[in-house]
């Protein structure tokens, strides 16, 4: 039987492991892919909705909008570490 201090770090490591699967989803090309492709789809039927003449094309204007502010948003974190929340 393992003992307090082992089942501590076992779950500590479990958590790590956690942490960096789940940051490796944050930030990985196959999460950009899937939200782009949702979000693309979402707006062509809002744009069939409102009749819009173009849907498959003019949706592409906000999905792209949505990609480059989400590829924008490690820098914005890298500011924001460094210049506001430094403590």
């Amino acid at each position: 039987m393992p003992s307090a201090l082992e089942q501590k770090i076992n779950s500590i490591l479990e958590r790590n492991a956690r942490v960096e699967a789940d940051k490796a989803w944050e930030t990985s090309l196959t999460r950009r892919a899937i939200v782009a492709i949702l979000t693309y789809a979402v707006i062509v039927v809002l744009m069939f909705n409102i009749r819009d003449p173009n849907p498959f094309l003019n949706a592409l204007v906000p999905t792209f909008a949505f990609v480059v502010s989400m590829s924008a948003l490690p820098f914005a974190k890298k500011w924001w570490l460094e210049g506001i929340y430094r403590k």
